[in-house]
Formats: structure tokens, C-alpha cells, sequence
């Protein structure tokens, strides 16, 4: 089964960018941000959506992009600091921003771009601010306060924004994040949480064989709810 793995830099949005995937009907984990390479990749993602965080990405000990993550090739969305880190471990600039941005604002594309051709008002959250995009990178949205409140790299499938579309202040934020697993990412939007319980128990069957009878205990409780898949 397809997924995508969100890496979470300490926001307090990381489980509603999972819920908000999961809406979508695609499957995805969330992992701390250094993470071990085999347990991230153990869900074989097809893409990385990288929230936001706390910190600043040139302070001392603030988190980073794991450089296997580059390495696998896959699509990358980095939210807020995700997106600082992108800018920040790719080449670019980002710097202290002369106003802090909180709360809502409005956006204005740049360039015909479906990931935020649905958007205007979206809700900001940052003292920072990216000041150069990387090479390759251009500039799909700006702000008031940010020249750069979205950027894209079409070629490698790397995208950044610097609002939350993941809150419901974000309206048609949804929609962002379904463009970028689905149509970018390339994940069948199939998954529920019936099918992980089928996909459970089918693999459960395959490692037992015939020795037992095997589904019974997997009920909605005992998989849904207790595993998390709602959160």
C-alpha cells in the first residue's frame, strides 16, 4: 500500500496534517523528524510533507532534513519550518523576519499553479522568513510579509509553504495537501480505515498460514481507535 511519511519538527498541527491526509483517503504515518531511515522508509512512502516547528533553522541543534530523504527521490511539501528547512538545506536563505506573521493573511499567486490556485486567506504563523529560494526553485505565492509564501520546484517535485493549510482557518487548505499526495504524489486515494483492517488481517493470514483461523480479534477498537488511525 502507498502512504506518506510527515515528518513532524515539533508542531503543534503535526497530527492534523495527518488527519487532514487521511480525509484525503490516503494513508500516512508521522515520524519525529530524525527518525531511523529503515523505520520512515518501512512504509514505503511516496512522498514527504515536512510540518512546521518551534525553532528557528539556524539556531544551534535545530532540527534537519535527514539526507536519505533526499536521496530516495520522492516528492517533498515542507509546511512553515518545513519549508524553512527545505530552503535552508538546499541553498537558500532564510532570515529573521523584520515583522512576525500570526494569524491571517492573504495570498496572491504568482504563477498558474493548481496547489495554491484555491487559496487566498490562509493562516500564518512564523518569525522567520525565506529571503532566497534555492536554485531551481521559484516563487508560486507571496504575502504581505512574505515574498515567498509558497515556492515550487517542478522538476524534483519539491514545494514549500509558509502558511498552515492544514488548520481550518486555511480555507480550501484540504485541498492543497489532497493536490500534493494525490495528484503529485501519486497515491490512489483508496485508503480507510476497513481497508487497513482487511490489509492487517490478510497479512496476519499469509505469516500464520493454515495453522489458525485468523480475524476475529481485529475489530474496529481494536485497530482504529487504539491504533491512532483517526488522530
Amino acid at each position: 500500500m502507498h502512504s506518506i511519511a510527515i515528518l513532524d519538527f515539533g508542531s503543534q498541527y503535526a497530527q492534523l496534517i495527518a488527519r487532514r491526509v487521511r480525509e484525503a483517503h490516503v494513508y500516512c504515518e508521522l515520524f519525529p523528524w530524525d527518525a531511523p531511515q529503515e523505520k520512515i522508509l518501512s512504509i514505503h512512502p511516496q512522498g514527504f510533507i515536512l510540518s512546521g516547528g518551534p525553532k528557528s533553522v539556524y539556531e544551534e541543534n535545530a532540527p534537519f532534513i535527514q539526507e536519505f530523504i533526499f536521496k530516495t527521490d520522492l516528492p517533498i511539501l515542507g509546511i512553515c519550518y518545513g519549508m524553512q528547512a527545505l530552503t535552508h538545506a538546499l541553498g537558500g536563505q532564510v532570515d529573521l523576519s523584520a515583522q512576525r506573521e500570526y494569524g491571517q493573511a492573504e495570498i496572491r499567486p504568482l504563477v498558474s499553479s493548481p496547489l495554491v490556485s484555491s487559496l487566498s486567506q490562509v493562516w500564518m504563523s512564523h518569525g522567520d522568513r525565506i529571503t532566497k529560494l534555492p536554485d531551481g526553485f521559484v516563487a508560486l505565492a507571496k504575502s504581505g510579509n512574505s515574498p515567498f509564501a509558497a515556492m515550487g520546484d517542478v522538476k524534483r517535485k519539491y514545494f514549500g509553504v509558509q502558511f498552515h493549510p492544514e488548520v481550518h482557518h486555511t480555507p480550501n487548505g484540504d485541498k492543497l495537501l489532497q493536490q500534493f499526495v494525490v495528484d503529485i504524489c501519486g497515491v490512489e486515494p483508496s485508503w480507510t480505515p476497513e481497508s487497513i483492517i482487511e490489509e492487517s488481517v490478510a497479512r496476519i493470514q499469509k505469516q500464520v498460514g493454515d495453522r489458525t483461523r485468523v480475524g476475529g480479534g481485529l475489530g474496529r477498537c481494536g485497530l482504529v481507535r487504539c491504533g491512532g488511525v483517526g488522530a
